[in-house]
């Protein structure tokens, strides 16, 4: 074991609560930790960087549990790096979020019954710098309640001056290397929000709505086709088929009637067509649809546009004026009435994009926009993973990133809104277009405008690695702490903001990616592993698990959930359950401080332990290299895990029971043992420490004396090991536990005293009489003692007298009742099992569960026979 050098044993036995109150202790612990700057991160230290950026959430955004999750295992990750003598830079901040922040502002407005139109750009971006102020970042202080430690002295806002310097900055760089482009394209558009929006932003659910198909054309010339978005017919200019489909060769090159329209349209040869699809012929409406767009782009067709931005018809004639819905069944009706509907599908369920943030359903709109050219980037984005420079993790999580990265579209980037970073070009009178970095002065002059549109937020927020330490200046805190040691995030978002940021940090920093590591986690579910949502009404406040539990309880459950990118449900049972091993601790630590534990002066030499002693040291260091290994796995449920059942089981459970008659005793052993006790419990506190903060500090800080426990060494194993005494005490568990065994089957209460006669001369159990009889409260044997039970184990007997203790006429009456079902359970089973015609039949599911049910009353009848022969005569 390593010994802590600000660790200073105190000088009286202290004393703890007798319960553990966390409402009582974490408030001011945290601000402690903040006062005294352990979180802080000096750019100037010789020690090695460790830095971890937080994926920002949004200004408007307040804590949930998938951020009371991730939060934990970064914060783990942390915790542990600075324990091992590292410069560990959490970086905080928040996204300004562009379309979330401004739809809460517009909304405040509306209640004023104002829109952002009234206010003007400037007076609305006040508005929400305002609201920012006053409002916005609630979740910081949340962050606080969880435990979080982060440098909150470098806290940035992807708005700041210093990230929008970046911005600027990158996206000139972008822009003269003709990686930033401007061009009319399909774009996804959100009539609610009035913006533009990614690839990535929209979701697709399957939704009811109806499939019709319409002759388009006349006589001969007449050709099907089918459309779920009828009114987009009035934008069609083409009809394509597939080349080699000998149905329509003689249309290919003819002019057709376009329906409810003056216009006729040509019927084109496109291998984009399936030609076993349908009737194999496609309505081509280049402005309102991605492929259409292409199909347009390949024969020159024109591009018509019959929506404005608020998804309402344009087109002169009977439909202008409609909303596209109010459209669609509006034209289905006209096209009826002429006789052109062929047929008609209600409902018909099919793939529809919303939009992420409003749900509204989108709609594919040709407009002019600004784009990033992500071919070269992605690719270098792909080539990082591939050679090795960034590590996934799990592994497996290698092929979605692969196949999204490989086959990335050009990125939309500019967004319809006013609050954001403002695209940085400038239009002249004449056609000019300037770009303008951050220390130019723009064209001013008449005639001189900026673009109106600002950046997609992921645009700033993929700067984040190297933004939020100075770039583009080439600052201390850059050369220290870049690039990132890992980014811990969620599978949901490698696509939204760890391919940004890879493309993004191989740029700017010369070919340096911005992490070294990228470890996915999964989602957060609820115990029966739904999706958390309000709708579903099982949506949980972590803040009030928090209240409840404390905010230790809510880390364990979590970080013991956290296998590697795989979803974690969770219940407030289980919550429960961590409260309860956080009790665990302080008792046990209670008792040894209680008991005269210490910490002081160095280990006793293994030759004056006891067996006892030698086995839980010997696991202690086991346990140390085991949590390390599964640290630099990111294997967070398994440490955890690994944590909880050493600590509760080993520790609490085993060692701490067969110490107390050793404390009783007196003399040397028991010097010895209240040293080991203490050291035990000062490795198995640091070891938690990371997952559970907040108990850990106060009984460490108590038991030790130390500072603080954020600021101990992190354990290191000594590499003892004892082979011998583990293999003594686990000999001595399964003699306690197969006795324990017996009485709980015999009805016997685990307080309720018997008489025993143990048998123990040459065994390893020996030594440890004393012990064994105080944890199964065995008397010593009297005069009158009979042995009604014997139970042999490796090599020893414990004689038990019954007599007297239970009644043993109604205890075989009742054990009689349950073998005969068992019996009759087995006779059933193996009856069927050897039905031929049964088994022909069955499906193997069944016959599964059958012959389980089989083993089952075989173990049964085996154990209450075995219970059955070990009663007293009667």
């Amino acid at each position: 074991m390593t010994e802590n050098a600000q660790q200073q044993p105190p000088a009286t036995a202290p004393e703890l609560p007798t319960q553990y109150a966390p409402s009582e202790v974490e408030g001011a612990l945290y601000e402690r930790w903040v006062e005294r700057g352990y979180f802080d991160a000096d750019a100037s230290s010789e020690k090695p960087p460790y830095t971890v950026v937080i994926p920002p959430p949004n200004v408007t955004g307040s804590l949930h549990l998938g951020h009371a999750f991730e939060h934990t295992l970064i914060d783990a990750l942390t915790r542990r790096k600075r324990m091992q003598g590292f410069e560990v830079l959490w970086q905080p901040g928040m996204d300004h979020a562009g379309i979330a922040t401004q739809n809460v502002v517009e909304r405040e407005l509306g209640k004023e019954g104002k829109s952002r139109h009234d206010l003007g750009r400037e007076a609305f971006v006040e508005r929400v710098w305002k609201w920012k102020g006053e409002s916005g970042g609630q979740i910081s202080g949340q962050m606080r309640r969880l435990g979080d430690g982060v440098a909150w002295s470098r806290e940035r806002f992807t708005m700041d001056e210093g990230l929008s310097k970046a911005v600027q900055t990158i996206f000139k760089r972008l822009y003269e290397d003709e990686l930033i482009y401007r061009a009319e394209r399909i774009i996804n558009w959100c009539p609610r929000c009035l913006t533009a929006i990614s690839d990535i932003e929209v979701e697709y659910q399957d939704d009811d709505g109806e499939l019709v198909s319409m002759t388009y054309g006349e006589g001969d010339e007449t050709i099907v086709v089918a459309t779920t978005r009828a009114e987009t017919m009035l934008g069609d200019t083409a009809v394509a088929v597939h080349p080699d489909d000998e149905r329509y060769k003689h249309l290919v090159g003819k002019l057709i009637k376009l329906p409810l329209t003056d216009r006729s349209i040509p019927v084109v040869a496109d291998t984009h067509v399936d030609p076993e699809f349908g009737t194999g012929a496609v309505k081509v409406t280049p402005a309102h649809d991605p492929n259409d767009f292409e199909i347009g782009q390949r024969h020159s067709l024109p591009n018509i546009a019959v929506m404005d931005e608020h998804a309402i018809i344009t087109v002169p004639g009977p439909f202008q004026g409609l909303d596209r819905l109010e459209a669609r069944s509006a034209i289905v009706g006209a096209l009826r009435a002429e006789g052109r509907i062929v047929a008609e599908k209600r409902p018909y369920s099919h793939s529809v994009g919303h939009c992420s943030r409003c749900k509204t359903t989108v709609e594919p709109r040709l407009s002019m926009q600004w784009w990033v050219k992500v071919g070269p980037l992605a690719k270098a984005a792909g080539d990082a993973v591939r050679d090795g420079q960034v590590k996934i993790h799990p592994q497996e999580m290698e092929k979605r990133y692969f196949d999204w990265v490989d086959n990335l579209h050009d990125w939309c980037i500019s967004r319809q809104l006013w609050w954001g970073h403002r695209i940085p070009v400038w239009y002249g009178p004449n056609g000019e277009i300037v770009c303008v970095g951050p220390d130019e002065e723009p064209p001013t002059g008449e005639g001189w405008t900026q673009d109106t549109d600002v950046l997609d937020t992921w645009f700033s927020s993929g700067l984040w690695p190297f933004s939020t330490l100075g770039w583009p200046e080439k600052t201390d805190s850059l050369a220290k702490f870049y690039p990132n040691s890992v980014l811990v995030t969620g599978y949901d978002i490698l696509f939204f903001w760890v391919a940004r940021m890879m493309m993004f940090g191989l740029y700017a920093m010369d070919g340096t990616p911005p992490f070294h590591t990228v470890a996915l986690h999964g989602m957060v579910r609820d115990q029966f592993g739904k999706k958390m949502s309000k709708s579903f009404g099982n949506a949980v406040n972590p803040l009030d698990w928090m209240d409840k539990y404390g905010s230790d309880a809510l880390r364990f459950t979590l970080a013991r959930g956290a296998n590697p990118g795989v979803d974690v449900p969770i219940g407030e049972d289980w919550v429960q359950g961590s409260r309860n091993f956080a009790n665990k601790i302080w008792n046990a630590t209670r008792f040894a401080l209680m008991n005269g534990a210490t910490v002081e002066g160095p280990l006793p030499d293994a030759a004056d332990m006891s067996a006892t002693d030698r086995w839980i040291l010997s696991r202690l260091n086991t346990v140390v290299a085991e949590v390390d290994a599964f640290y630099e796995d990111y294997q967070f449920a398994k440490l955890s895990d690994a944590l909880f059942h050493f600590a509760w089981d080993e520790v609490f459970d085993w060692y701490v029971e067969l110490s107390k008659t050793t404390f009783m005793a007196g003399g040397p052993a028991a010097e010895v043992s209240k040293r080991v006790l203490g050291e035990v419990l000062d490795v198995t506190l640091r070891l938690l420490h990371p997952v559970v903060p907040f108990v850990t500090e106060t009984l460490w800080t108590t038991l030790t004396g130390g500072e603080s426990v954020v600021v101990a060494d992190w354990p290191k194993d000594s590499a003892f090991r004892d082979a011998g005494a583990e293999k003594e005490i686990l000999s001595l568990q399964d003699l306690v536990t197969e006795v324990r065994r017996f009485r709980a089957d015999q009805g016997l209460q685990p307080g309720q005293k018997v008489p025993a006669r143990l048998a123990l001369d040459g065994t390893p159990f020996a030594p440890h009489e004393a012990a064994i009889r105080q944890l199964l409260r065995l008397q010593p044997e009297g005069e009158s003692f009979a042995a009604t039970a014997t139970l042999p184990v490796a090599g020893a007997s414990v004689a038990l007298d019954l007599s007297g203790t239970i009644d043993v006429a109604a205890e075989r009456k009742r054990l009689a009742k349950d073998l005969a079902a068992a019996e009759k359970e087995k006779a059933q089973a193996t009856a069927k099992l050897g039905n031929e015609a049964f088994l022909a039949k069955a499906p193997d599911n069944v016959v599964d569960k059958i012959r389980g049910r089989l083993a089952k009353a075989e173990e049964d009848i085996a154990r209450l026979q075995t219970q059955l022969d070990n009663l007293p005569a009667s």
